[in-house]
């Protein structure tokens, strides 16, 4: 069975930007595009009209329009359409289960330097079985989409193997460099009233860099073709990740399959990735 990528679309005509984006990443894996429009309500509700028009109308009209969009962009890409009934999250999610990749789209809070993801996106991306990229319409286009670094967010909190694999695996697939960031906050101490104590700050990057480069150490030797970087950021690890995505075309962060049971089903740093990160943001289950 030939491998899928999955783009959910609404109604907006930003989608299409979206679908564009998820055609690229689909023909760079070998994958098919699945393109995906859930209708809330149900097949025999009373918003349902009984000559199948009227609502309808609109979600089919953005899926031919997709549909060219990504014949134009990707001549030959097989590409199949569902357009569903009832509740959008679990259409996606029922959909992930045998994708490789679930891209959505995300909204431009213009003039600010962030973005609405609204709550079906976020129930997606807390529970999804497959990665799950989010994509703003401007990104889908622009050049920085496909020649950008790819950018992997490290907490070395527990193991990252899925994370990292997703993350070598598609700079070797683009052919683009591949930078790791960790942020890591400075301990209490480390704060005097002239200021922060040199030691304790040097000490501190000193240890989070030995342990960042023995957690890529495997993923360079099994990819030596991806040219990497590494860096620790003395911050928190959510302003980490958001500055070290400037200039990238993904930046890949972790979500963990099981968390604690009174754990927010997104943590802090994986909200502001996803809020405020400058480029496409690739959310990976691990663990």
């Amino acid at each position: 069975m030939k491998p899928i990528v999955t783009v959910g679309l609404d109604s907006r005509a930003e989608s299409l930007a979206t679908a564009r984006w998820a055609a690229r990443e689909a023909q760079s894996r070998g994958a098919g595009l699945r393109i995906l429009h859930a209708r809330a309500g149900r097949p025999d509700g009373p918003d349902r009209p009984a000559n199948g028009g009227g609502q309808d109308g609109l979600p089919r009209w953005i899926m031919e329009r997709a549909r060219i969009v990504v014949d134009e962009r990707c001549p030959g890409l097989p590409v199949t359409e569902e357009l569903t009934e009832g509740d959008p999250v679990a259409s996606l999610l029922e959909a992930a289960g045998d994708s490789q990749v679930v891209v959505l789209g995300s909204r431009d809070m213009a003039p600010l330097a962030s973005y609405y993801l609204g709550d079906i996106g976020l129930q997606v991306v807390a529970r999804a079985d497959a990665p799950v990229v989010l994509v703003r319409a401007r990104e889908a286009t622009g050049p920085v989409a496909e020649d950008g670094a790819v950018v992997l967010g490290l907490s070395l909190h527990g193991p990252c193997e899925e994370l990292c694999e997703f993350a070598f695996a598609t700079a070797a697939r683009r052919g683009v460099m591949l930078r790791a960031v960790h942020g890591r906050s400075l301990p209490e101490h480390a704060y005097t009233r002239s200021g922060v104590d040199s030691r304790v700050s040097g000490r501190t990057t000193e240890r989070a860099q030995s342990e960042l480069g023995e957690a890529l150490r495997p993923w360079r030797e099994k990819f030596p073709q991806v040219r990497t970087t590494d860096r620790v950021r003395t911050e928190s690890p959510a302003h980490a990740v958001v500055r070290g995505a400037t200039g990238a075309g993904l930046l890949v962060v972790g979500r963990r399959r099981r968390g604690p049971a009174l754990s927010p089903p997104v943590g802090h740093v994986l909200s502001s990735a996803v809020h405020h990160a400058p480029c496409p943001v690739a959310v990976v289950p691990h663990g």
